[in-house]
């Protein structure tokens, strides 16, 4: 997985820097308080940021640097990776001198967009709107011993000078569980499990191709990053594929297809998922929160979360994931929100989340 994201991140990060090239507003005077939150977001999208800092209001307490680090990102995250989109304001209150501005980013990434929902304070200083920045404190992990004591699985394969004849290691034994086709928002969608049911870790794809009732095939799609495609012995992994366009009634027959293949891997770093619940989110949607907590002695530089959630019966009835835009720092607990459909909510029994991660540094990437 990490080094698939390595290859995009690569190509696709050089794309989002010249789309930052636009520069903002130069002006730091702002009549209106959504006009201040605009302003300040337009000269982030520009790469301004001395001139977005100037729409903060001292009252903030945080340092340009600080509140350059809070939109650019840091430790390698996916924010670094990233290019401000678009920002659509909403003034929710407004006095004579304070105001709250409900903020939708979004911001383009190397995986897709990314969303973020946030109520901003505005306050009328010395006759101009700037903006109360909330600024994220930085951690700094203490110096520590992390003992390490995990699994891992190296591959001698055969070279073309050996004396082996036909023999190599075998490609691992892997089952796809279970299928499931609906139709939602104009599109099919399938999905379910799969298991490595071997001893060694796998590598592993999973696709559809449908067919219609005079045995054509009529689309062919797989699952990318609805799916961990490492899975270590015993591991079971959800999957998503969907067919945009696709009406389930024009469909005969779904053909399940796949690969498994043999690759290194290991049981670090260790991210334990703390304290899910089931929510609505600002907006009012039903999202799946929680915390990340890096068990490691290393940084994970962009943790991906996926969510299986079953009814009462124990069918999958929804796969969905987001990924963080914050680094995993060792020890340290991170927040993360996945979206949940609002009309499958109610029908939701149980759930299951995985975490998926991306090191610069790690070896297994």
């Amino acid at each position: 997985m990490g080094r698939l994201l390595a290859i995009i991140f690569g190509a696709l990060t050089v794309g989002l820097i010249a789309v930052g090239t636009v520069h903002g507003s130069k002006t730091t005077h702002a009549s209106t308080p959504d006009g201040a939150v605009q302003a300040m977001f337009d000269n982030v999208k520009g790469h301004d940021w001395h001139g977005a800092y100037a729409f903060v209001a001292p009252s903030s307490n945080v340092d340009e640097g600080g509140f350059t680090r809070d939109l650019a990102g840091r430790n390698g995250s996916l924010r670094t990776y990233s290019q401000l989109d678009s920002v659509n304001t909403r003034v929710l209150h407004e006095s004579e001198n304070e105001a709250t501005v409900r903020t939708e980013i979004k911001y383009a990434t190397a995986v897709g967009a990314s969303f973020e929902t946030r109520d901003l304070k505005v306050v009328k200083d010395d006759g101009t709107w700037k903006v109360v920045w909330p600024a994220e404190k930085e951690v700094n992990v203490p110096p520590q011993v992390i003992p390490v004591n995990y699994l891992r699985w190296d591959i001698i394969w055969r070279g073309a000078g050996d004396d082996w004849g036909a023999q190599n290691v075998e490609n691992p034994n892997c089952r796809i569980l279970s299928m499931h086709a609906v139709e939602r928002d104009g599109a099919l969608i399938i999905m379910g499990e799969v298991v490595n049911e071997d001893t060694v870790p796998a590598f592993i794809s999973v696709g559809a191709v449908l067919t219609d009732s005079s045995g054509k095939d009529i689309a062919e799609e797989s699952s990318f990053d609805k799916l961990s495609h490492v899975l270590l012995p015993k591991e079971v992994s959800p999957y998503r594929i969907d067919f945009p366009g696709i009406k389930k009634a024009d469909v005969k027959s779904v053909r399940m297809t796949h690969n498994w293949m043999l690759v290194p891997a290991s049981a670090d770093p260790v991210i334990a998922v703390l304290h899910q619940r089931i929510e609505k989110d600002l907006t009012g949607r039903t999202v799946l929160k929680g915390e990340l907590l890096n068990e490691s002695g290393q940084i994970v530089n962009i943790p991906h979360v996926l969510a299986t959630f079953y009814d009462n019966g124990g069918q999958v009835i929804w796969v969905s994931d987001a990924y963080s835009d914050h680094a995993l720092l060792p020890q340290t607990p991170q927040p993360f929100s996945v979206a949940l459909r609002d009309d499958l909510a109610a029908n939701v029994h149980t759930y299951r989340v995985t975490v998926n991660h991306y090191s610069l540094n790690s070896r297994e990437n």
